[in-house]
């Protein structure tokens, strides 16, 4: 028999947690959240001026067999005029009636609402974890994104669930031979343009502070009309912010200003500590927060999250900054590759970039859509 709940206890908030843990404790390949961060969501209810949400965990013969976060993302559905519903969080065995049961659950919460049709995976803005692997399943997995088991595309399918979108990663080796031409692009970019490259001779806290509001104005500029991208409130930067501060590293950021200090281009690596953290599930145990510290200082990949120029320079040579400056961290140190985490599969721009490096595409995420409530005959 499966039965499913919305999550309302201590008891559950618990146990909706750990169930991936479970799920996925002889996967490798798998890379949990961080279990504190997961803890004071579920504790709030995931809700907030900008979204509503609701969990949701599935039963079956008297043992936990799947989870969803279900969620309406406000300023999404304002700013795109649309009664969108997204789910994140989904994990399940493998069974299509569990699969079924939960995003039954969902929808009809969504559907109550007014919601007209559900997609994801997909978070409260893109900076969340989103898009579902369908290939790739034997590939290091960052921190930023989820793992799942390769029957999660069937389970979708089996659903209802139709293919929105996909994006496409790639790993980055340091070339066998570094265009000269590059750097030399890159420094006449800042010379003609009157630009440099942030001074990060401060703390960290310091940085951050300096050049946040620069840099989620540029994320805000170019990112603003890309598939899944939200408006981030205040609330939401702040709690960015306090996710990421841990594992920030100022030697793998860089911030592009102008004779005003204001951010003009950016690239944001992370020290990549999925390993860190992976055999404690998240958790910051005192042996795991050494490991992290350790990963953070030193890392042997580093996690591509984000480039973005500002539309009057994007074709100024800026760019080639940017690239420069990822190919001298793959030039240095401890790191040996880097992630990029998700290109839209369309964005063929950005993707021409990788030819700098010695670049492999290797795994696929995919947004999935379906119709719900009145819409679902029409």
């Amino acid at each position: 028999m499966i039965s499913v709940r919305e999550v309302s206890s201590a008891k559950d908030i618990k146990e909706f947690i750990e169930f991936p843990l479970r799920l996925y404790k002889d996967c490798v390949w798998y890379i949990p959240a961080l279990y504190g961060d997961e803890k004071k969501l579920l504790r709030s209810g995931g809700n907030s001026e900008s979204a509503g949400s609701a969990f949701f965990i599935a039963e079956k013969d008297g043992k936990t067999a799947g989870r969803i976060h279900a969620i309406i993302q406000h300023q999404h559905n304002l700013k795109h005029d649309c009664l969108q519903m997204r789910f994140s969080r989904f994990d399940s065995i493998d069974d299509e009636e569990v699969a079924k049961k939960l995003f039954e659950a969902a929808e009809r919460w969504g559907a109550s609402k007014g919601m007209l049709e559900i997609c994801g995976p997909l978070g409260f803005s893109d900076l969340d974890r989103e898009g579902m692997l369908v290939e790739g399943f034997e590939e290091d997995t960052t921190f930023e994104e989820q793992y799942n088991y390769e029957y999660y595309v069937s389970l979708m399918e089996k659903c209802g669930f139709r293919k929105d979108v996909d994006w496409l990663e790639f790993e980055l080796k340091y070339p066998k031979e570094r265009n000269p031409m590059l750097k030399r692009v890159a420094e006449r970019a800042l010379e003609l343009n009157k630009l440099h490259i942030a001074d990060n001779n401060m703390s960290k806290r310091q940085y951050i502070a300096k050049y946040r509001d620069g840099f989620f104005d540029c994320i805000e500029e170019c990112y603003g009309k890309l598939y899944g991208t939200v408006p981030l409130t205040r609330e939401m930067q702040d709690e960015l912010i306090s996710s990421f501060m841990l594992i920030v590293n100022k030697k793998y950021l860089v911030f592009v200003c102008d004779e005003n200090e204001r951010v003009i281009a950016l690239g944001l690596c992370f020290p990549g500590i999925g390993q860190a953290v992976r055999k404690s599930g998240g958790r910051l145990t005192p042996a795991a927060l050494v490991k992290l510290l350790k990963t953070v200082k030193s890392p042997e990949v580093i996690d591509l999250g984000l480039v973005a120029v500002r539309p009057e320079y994007q074709n100024a040579g800026i760019n080639a900054v940017i690239l420069d400056k990822l190919l001298d961290m793959l030039s240095e140190g401890t790191v040996r590759k880097c992630e990029t985490n998700l290109n839209l599969e369309g964005n063929t721009a950005v993707m021409s970039q990788w030819k700098f490096f010695d670049s492999r595409q290797h795994k696929r995420r995919r947004c999935y859509i379906k119709t719900i409530g009145e819409n679902k005959n029409a």
